[in-house]
C-alpha cells in the first residue's frame, strides 16, 4: 500500500531512482500516477496537468486524480500550486502555506457525494490538514527555508487571468493569492478523509497590484528554484515522519451524514 502522495508539476519528476508508471481506472475516468522509491519509501506522484503539462486548469479531472490516489491507499497528500500574489508580504519567489480558500470556480464537479449515498456534508472550517501544516513548518525551519503562513487562496476557473477589478475585489474580501487548481482538489481529498496540505509558489504579482509586469523568464526562474526547494521539503516530510505522529487532526472525522 502506498500511503503518501505529491501532487504538482514537472519540477519533481526527477526525484528518486526507481519509477513505476500506473494508469489507474476510476469511476470518474483514468488517472496516471508515478510511483517513486525514495529513501526506501514508495511515494506516489501525480502531475495534475498531465505528464507534458498539456491539460488546462479548467479541464483537469480532479475526481479521477483523487480517486486514483485513494485506490492506491494514499492517506497523506502534499501539493504545490503556482499562484499570483495580491499581498505585499508575499512577493514573487515566496513559498506560502495555504490556510483557507475562497472558491470562484463556476463549472467544475465539486464533490464525490451527489446524493447516491444520502446527504453528506463535509466540515471545511479548516480545509487543510493542521498536522501536516505543522510538520511542513518544522521541516522547513530545519532546512532554513522560509515558509510563510496564513495564505488565503482564491480559486478561479481559468484559463484566463483575472482583471484588475477582479483582483481589487478579491483583495477586498480577504484574498492573498490567486490560482486555478487547488479547488476542488482540496475539497475532494477532504471528502475522502485524506490529510492534505498545499504550498503556494508565488510566481507573479496579480494584475494591478504593482505597476511593473514580471517577465516570462523571471517566472520560469522562480518556478525552477521554488520547485527544487519544495521537492526537497516534501521528501523530507514524507521520509522523516510517521503518519501516526504527535500532531492530531480531524481529517478522518470531517463528514456529516444527515
Amino acid at each position: 500500500m502506498i500511503t503518501k502522495a505529491i501532487i504538482g508539476g514537472t519540477g519533481v519528476y526527477d526525484l528518486g531512482e526507481k519509477t513505476e508508471e500506473k494508469n489507474i481506472t476510476t469511476n470518474y475516468g483514468e488517472a496516471k500516477v508515478y510511483i517513486k522509491e525514495i529513501a526506501g519509501q514508495k511515494i506516489a506522484f501525480l502531475p495534475r496537468h498531465g505528464a507534458q503539462h498539456s491539460v488546462p486548469p479548467h479541464r483537469i479531472n480532479f475526481r479521477a486524480n483523487i480517486s486514483a490516489l485513494q485506490k492506491l491507499g494514499v492517506k497523506e497528500i502534499l501539493a504545490t500550486a503556482a499562484v499570483g500574489s495580491m499581498n505585499m508580504d508575499f512577493p514573487p519567489g515566496s513559498l506560502v502555506l495555504l490556510d483557507q480558500f475562497i472558491d470562484f470556480t463556476k463549472a467544475r464537479p465539486l464533490t464525490f457525494y451527489e446524493g447516491e449515498e444520502g446527504v453528506i456534508h463535509t466540515d471545511m472550517r479548516k480545509p487543510y490538514c493542521g498536522r501536516l501544516q505543522k510538520i511542513l513548518l518544522q521541516k522547513a525551519a530545519t532546512k532554513k527555508l522560509e515558509l510563510k503562513q496564513k495564505g488565503v487562496y482564491v480559486c478561479v476557473e481559468g484559463p484566463r487571468f483575472e482583471t484588475e477589478a477582479e483582483i481589487k475585489f478579491y483583495r477586498h474580501i480577504g484574498g492573498d493569492l490567486v490560482g486555478m487548481t487547488n479547488v476542488p482538489e482540496v475539497v475532494l481529498a477532504r471528502e475522502l478523509q485524506m490529510c492534505y496540505a498545499a504550498v503556494g509558489i508565488v510566481v507573479n504579482w496579480c494584475n494591478g497590484v504593482v505597476p511593473e509586469d514580471i517577465s516570462h523568464d523571471e517566472i520560469i526562474t522562480i518556478m525552477k528554484e521554488a520547485k527544487e526547494k519544495i521537492s526537497s521539503l516534501f521528501i523530507k516530510v514524507f521520509t522523516e515522519h510517521n503518519e501516526n505522529g504527535a500532531f492530531e487532526c480531524n481529517c478522518q472525522n470531517c463528514l456529516i451524514e444527515l
